[in-house]
């Protein structure tokens, strides 16, 4: 499922390209039954209308203007937003298409139905309604140790847990309990405060690393779990074994040897 740093990459696709163009038309794909997309009303307070900003919060991507309105887009499993010029046709698993004045045209794609797509007036009310909390790379490291190292339940699960900090997937909760060495099924109010600190520092590298590749997982480091993230492969980093198990309700992938409970 795509996660903060696929959001971003998404959101400066918008941003590069979709920006202060004259949306002309705003229509339904095809199939799009058993999925969250604006009716006919929604879709025509964004007639007429530019985005001028974007913005993002954990997996949630916002593009509007101060006066609004926006659309808030949730990726789902699946979903990419993707600018192209007529007379190219949209992508296949077409939901949702922005026409701009011109040849520019903004598609979401969401080919398992399980992304949406919102028109909204304000981001901030937004995420207060849906009651997320704060995102993963604005947090303060003294609010992440608050809000994690007083939670009961896993390490893994506080970290995925959107309401505690936003952005934080199955993915990327591996990888950065992977970096600091942490057993995915550790209690997370068991850490200490130099554990704390440390995942902290891991989770800004781990996700800003992604992001700067633009969530191309083919740039990030060999050393990194991804690439061996599978059951039975030689961990990159020692001579443990990579294991895969079940943690809050996941599949977790973690190494035998330096991620011991």
């Amino acid at each position: 499922m795509p996660e903060l740093p696929e959001a971003e990459a998404n959101r400066r696709r918008i941003k590069g390209q979709c920006l202060n163009r004259t949306i002309e038309d705003a229509a339904l794909g095809d199939n799009v039954t058993y999925i969250e997309l604006p009716g006919d009303n929604e879709r025509g307070r964004l007639v007429g209308r530019q985005f001028t900003e974007t913005h993002r919060h954990g997996k949630l991507i916002f593009a509007g203007s101060q006066s609004g309105p926006w659309i808030c887009v949730h990726l789902g499993m699946t979903g990419k937003l993707l600018p192209f010029d007529s007379p190219d046709e949209p992508p296949d698993h077409t939901k949702f298409l922005i026409r701009f004045e011109g040849d520019r045209r903004l598609a979401f794609r969401c080919p398992r139905k399980l992304g949406w797509v919102r028109v909204i007036d304000s981001p901030d009310e937004e995420i207060e309604r849906i009651g997320f909390g704060p995102d993963a790379l604005e947090i303060s490291e003294e609010k992440f140790a608050g809000v994690i190292g007083t939670t009961n339940g896993t390490i893994k699960g506080a970290l995925m847990a959107q309401k505690k900090l936003a952005g934080i997937g199955n993915l990327w909760s591996d990888e950065i309990l992977f970096q600091t060495g942490v057993h995915p099924e550790t209690t997370a109010s068991d850490l200490t405060d130099s554990q704390l600190s440390q995942m902290f520092a891991t989770m800004r590298d781990v996700l800003t690393g992604v992001c700067e590749t633009g969530a191309d997982y083919s740039q990030l480091p060999r050393t990194w779990l991804i690439a061996d993230r599978r059951a039975g492969a030689d961990c990159p980093r020692c001579d443990g074994s990579i294991v895969k198990s079940k943690v809050a309700g996941r599949s977790a992938f973690h190494c035998d040897s330096h991620q011991q409970a």
